[in-house]
């Protein structure tokens, strides 16, 4: 007999080993006492068999960035099915109740997540909102220009001594960039964590801070992994997140990380699709960039989440919307937007636009482009012209960027 039940937070270690289980990972005891500081029971769902743990989900509160605002959202995590009870519908049921559930507080009018696979969330409303790009590349030969300003300060420390400068720096750039969420205390510990068992090889991280004539404005997240063969060094530097104010602080960090001593090999797994760093360098083709998915995003609250975000020019269009599991957001909505404020009403009026809500949480950050989910049926076009005057108002003048795996 299975039952759902909120987890305590004695819970979690159980919870942990259920993770580990579905992912195939270890219980490592220091990741476990970081990940259990932001672990949130009360957001948690938990499926039991008996006195055993075979499902869960959860979602952690924090805030997104989207074009020009930043608006509470559900960010759902931590959901896994034992191998011992997969196609019984646990987790159907539990994306379910926990949309049900997110939708009825009213407070967070989307949610968002990493997908384990692209193919599972669409089912439940959830498009893909945000892509990024991985880089691999060999740096012998990579070469970025010459500072044109009288150059800052570069300087290396221990990332948790400067935490509260990062944060700092961290929420005035994040005012800039869809796809950024919110970190407090408890967030910032757990981003500046230095597992061992997580390096795979490589040393403690470290922070690159660039000082300008206003102090810092910008920093990097990196570790270095050392490999030697018969031709010499052949190190590697890993980049967590470069984070910068201004050019010059990112030119500078980035010269930097592409030439450190007996490294030959740079790697980043969450660069935005639009990094400046690609035109920067002098042979963009060997940053070895490849695009993939990354953050998903489910509009709960239709009208709460289209009048929270900002529009890159004047819109005035009425949508018919579907939505099978959170019927409250079926139906035609009038949406008025501008560069500085959004409205979006129930309505009788004709619709111009229609589509499901999946394409709605595509469009959110500003990644997507509307004339792109037309053209690929997502969304359909009811009255002519209508999709050449509203898609340049669902852009954004910086693409989303996935910052964190949560």
């Amino acid at each position: 007999m299975t039952d759902v039940v909120l987890p305590r937070a004695e819970d979690f270690d159980e919870i942990a080993g259920l993770l580990a289980l579905a992912f195939h990972g270890g219980l490592d005891p220091g990741l476990l006492e970081v990940e259990r500081g932001i672990f949130e029971p009360e957001r948690g769902l938990l499926v039991r068999d008996g006195t055993t743990a075979v499902a869960h989900a959860a979602a952690f509160t924090r805030e997104l960035g989207v074009p020009g605002a930043s608006v509470p959202a559900a960010h759902v995590t931590m959901v896994s099915v034992a191998p011992t009870h997969r196609r019984r519908g646990l987790l159907t049921a539990l994306m379910r109740r926990q949309l049900r559930e997110i939708r009825d507080a009213g407070r967070e009018p989307v949610a968002v997540l990493w997908a384990s696979e692209g193919r599972i969330y669409p089912r439940f409303g959830y498009g893909l909102a945000a892509q990024r790009l991985t880089i691999s590349c060999d740096t012998t030969e990579l070469r970025v220009p010459e500072p044109a300003s009288v150059p800052g300060t570069l300087r290396l420390d221990q990332p948790a001594a400067r935490q509260a400068e990062l944060a700092r720096l961290y929420d005035r750039v994040r005012a800039d960039r869809p796809g950024w969420s919110s970190r407090d205390e408890r967030w910032w510990r757990y981003v500046l964590a230095d597992v061992k068992s997580l390096r795979e090889g490589a040393t403690e991280r470290r922070v690159l801070l660039h000082e300008g004539p206003a102090g810092l404005d910008g920093y990097a997240l990196f570790r270095t992994k050392e490999e030697w063969d018969r031709g010499g060094p052949r190190g590697e530097v890993r980049v967590d997140e470069v984070v910068a104010e201004n050019p010059d602080a990112y030119l500078a960090l980035w010269r930097l990380l592409l030439s450190i001593d007996l490294t030959r090999r740079l790697s980043c797994r969450t660069a935005a699709v639009d990094e400046p760093l690609l035109w920067l360098v002098n042979e963009p083709r060997q940053l070895g960039a490849q695009l993939s998915d990354g953050l998903w995003v489910r509009v709960v609250d239709l009208p709460a989440a289209l009048a929270a975000r900002r529009y890159a020019t004047d819109v005035d269009v009425v949508i018919e919307v579907t939505d099978e599991l959170l019927p409250e957001n079926a139906g035609r909505w009038r949406l008025v937007g501008s560069p500085t404020g959004a409205t979006c009403t129930a309505t009788a009026e004709p619709a111009r636009l229609a589509c499901d809500v999946r394409a709605l949480g595509e469009l959110y950050l500003g990644g997507a482009g509307l004339g792109a989910l037309a053209a690929a049926g997502r969304v359909r076009e009811l009255a002519p012209g209508t999709l050449a005057a509203a898609a340049p108002a669902f852009g954004w003048h910086r693409a989303p960027a996935p910052m964190e795996v949560f």
